[in-house]
């Protein structure tokens, strides 16, 4: 069995004469080969995201810039600097098509986990600075410490927003200071968001052992969907 195909989804940026360009961050496919998958990068093209999942194994979502909130009916954050709106669109149409793929293994970074969250209920703080009173510790890749079922220790982060609570979710890990750092719906095989950025944080557990575990539940789902068309001939 060849390795697990990893959807990563794209960010979309601008540059220098306005030109849109999609674009990942090597650091996230480097910790996805270094598991054992393959990486394939999704464009933040809203109507390809759910046709994109007959070619994956998982989806890895990124981080990013700030979720725009204006479409829930909650006033954007001055702030706040939103993503693009045609990124914002594919990431919530690529979660709407998860629903019908709930066996699909589903890892969100950071924005990937705030994103999660909203589809799924959660309230979102727009400015950790009006709720703490050292909110650059959580920014800048500062490492801090999170009590987690995935792993204790610390962890690089950079973030301004983070969810309020865990509205359908599991919570299942903490910063030292009190912030929600990690979700999961466990009415999926692995359907995990983290706050913080596994790719670049030192400690094992946190960090390549995120990626180890989610790459092996591609891995399995890969089988899974070999033996179901096997069967089906």
């Amino acid at each position: 069995m060849s390795a697990p195909v990893i959807g990563v989804t794209a960010n979309l940026k601008r540059d220098e004469k306005g030109r849109f360009r999609h674009e990942v961050k090597n650091t996230y496919l480097a910790a996805i080969v270094r598991a054992g998958g393959i990486p394939l990068i999704m464009p933040a093209i809203p109507a390809q995201r759910a046709g994109l999942l007959a070619l994956v194994d998982g989806v890895l979502m990124t981080g990013g810039d700030d979720i725009d909130t204006r479409p829930f009916g909650i006033e954007l954050h001055p702030e706040a600097v939103i993503m693009e709106p045609d990124r914002q669109e594919s990431e919530f149409a690529l979660l709407k098509a998860l629903e019908s793929h709930r066996a699909m293994p589903t890892l969100g970074i950071c924005l990937g986990m705030q994103l999660m969250g909203m589809h799924g209920g959660c309230a979102l703080i727009q400015h950790l600075h009006d709720h703490y009173e050292n909110g650059d510790r959580h920014r800048f890749d500062n490492v801090h410490d999170v009590k987690s079922e995935l792993g204790s220790g610390p962890v690089a982060s950079w973030h301004h927003q983070a969810l309020k609570d865990e509205g359908s979710f599991e919570a299942i890990g903490w910063s030292d200071d009190g912030l929600l750092e990690a979700i999961r719906d466990a009415s999926r095989e692995f359907y995990v968001g983290v706050q913080w950025h596994p790719e670049r944080t030192k400690d094992t557990a946190l960090g390549h052992g995120i990626f180890v575990s989610f790459v092996e539940a591609a891995r399995h789902h890969k089988v899974r969907k070999g033996l179901v068309h096997q069967g089906a001939r």
